[in-house]
């Protein structure tokens, strides 16, 4: 049985590389290639080195976005997971209406993004018009929108993956606990948290992908107002991109570095994680 298996592997995965070689590795082998050219379209492409990196970093905006969405990748990787955990934890204790309120804090994850930000773009200008500002006044509005926005999008998501972490928890571990006197701060920080390191690690992995790739929440929500200082990365390469005529390599040039950038954190967040998993 296994020798007939490995005879039709290939045969059977075939399909799908070649699906996988035409939707992503071409086009993202020619991406590459574009960000050293200038072009208007893949037939015109003339190489220009490193100009089109060059260009990147002498204009500030593609650092101004790169620093907000920095700040915005910290405050809403912790707000999320923090609040994902604890509603987890509370949800896992034994309180009637469980199952209602799972369904409830996970609803919100099944609306789209485009339609998500301008639910909130017109939920948040109608609190902040009673103190005569909106979302783009001022970046600090624009940026606590979007941490609220994607808070109440995600923390139902990831609770339920915590909620199958915290079930997962042997019973007899905790029954032992009780037992030798384990206050319940303690039990959470010896027992259940090193327990739930797995969860840990695919929600931070979730969390920080998404808050790194974010685009139709900003774009709907304050579309990169005022002047470009609320513009996370993805809105920011979009606008290269389309919005100015001759710059389709910078905004490339500007996709390129984007990969490296996150590939690179998200690398070492699982290297890091999982090291703990294996202590635990």
């Amino acid at each position: 049985m296994q020798k007939s298996m490995k005879k039709y592997f290939w045969l059977f995965a075939l399909p799908t590389l070649i699906a996988f070689a035409i939707a992503f590795l071409a086009p993202f082998i020619m991406g590459i290639y574009l960000s050293f050219t200038k072009f208007t379209t893949v037939t015109n492409a003339t190489f220009v080195g490193l100009d089109n990196y060059n260009k990147v970093f002498a204009t500030p905006e593609f650092m101004n976005a790169l620093i907000f969405t920095t700040k915005f990748v910290v405050v809403s990787v912790i707000t999320v997971n923090v609040c994902a955990f604890a509603l987890a934890y509370l949800l896992t204790r034994k309180l009637k209406g469980t199952n209602l309120f799972r369904t409830v804090f996970f609803m919100p994850n099944l609306i789209g993004g485009i339609v998500l930000g301008y639910i909130w773009l017109i939920i948040l200008n109608g609190i902040l018009n009673y103190f005569g500002v909106n979302l783009t006044v001022d970046p600090k509005y624009g940026f606590w929108g979007l941490i609220i926005l994607l808070n109440w999008q995600q923390v139902g998501y990831m609770m339920i993956i915590y909620i199958a972490g915290i079930q997962n928890i042997p019973g007899e571990l905790m029954e032992s606990a009780k037992i030798d006197g384990a206050s319940k701060w303690m039990t959470l920080r010896k027992i259940t948290i090193p327990l739930v390191m797995p969860s840990i690690t695919i929600c931070l992995f979730l969390t920080m992908s998404n808050a790194f790739k974010l685009f139709d929440q900003n774009l709907a929500l304050t579309d990169g107002a005022p002047g470009g200082k609320t513009a996370m990365l993805a809105l920011d390469i979009y606008k290269t991109f389309y919005n100015k005529v001759g710059s389709e390599g910078v905004g490339q040039a500007k996709a390129v570095i984007f990969f490296l950038i996150v590939a690179v954190i998200m690398l070492l967040q699982l290297s890091i994680t999982r090291k703990k998993e294996v202590e635990n």
